[in-house]
């Protein structure tokens, strides 16, 4: 089974950084990476089996979010070339902030299995280091 993590600390408390994150049909925090969110179907941002196409190309749905543990996961249903639903199988993105000494430790990681498992971290790596300064960005100015 293949993963990948990034990190990132942000000097703001950890409710805040919930709040701009929390909703997953809102990814206006990273404008830089995202440039379109689509809401697909009824179900809202904050409730599990809620789906979404970001870019055009990631089509994505919330398997979990919990706003005590400052935790939401989410799988990948297609996308594009090494995340693609004939490339990868299980492929599970989990978001997590804990209290830091300097505000707020962001954790954004996955798993997934593919024949391919390198290419698949080299190809969500540098995603997910984008949005999480995407993430620091927006909150550094607000």
């Amino acid at each position: 089974m293949g993963s990948c993590c990034n990190k990132i600390e942000i000097k703001s408390p950890i409710k805040t950084v919930w709040k701009t994150i929390c909703d997953f049909h809102d990814m206006s925090w990273a404008p830089q990476v995202i440039t379109s969110v689509a809401k697909v179907g009824d179900i809202s941002g904050d409730e599990v089996g809620a789906k979404r196409v970001l870019n055009e190309l990631f089509h994505e749905t919330l398997v979990s979010l919990d706003a005590d543990t400052f935790t939401f996961s989410y799988r990948i249903d297609d996308g594009p070339g090494p995340v693609s639903s004939s490339a990868v199988d299980k492929y599970v993105g989990f978001v997590k902030l804990t209290e830091a000494e300097q505000g707020t430790l962001v954790e954004w990681s996955s798993t997934y299995e593919s024949e391919n498992e390198n290419e698949v971290a080299d190809f969500c790596n540098p995603i997910y280091g984008a949005l999480l300064a995407g993430l620091k960005d927006t909150l550094s100015s607000s």
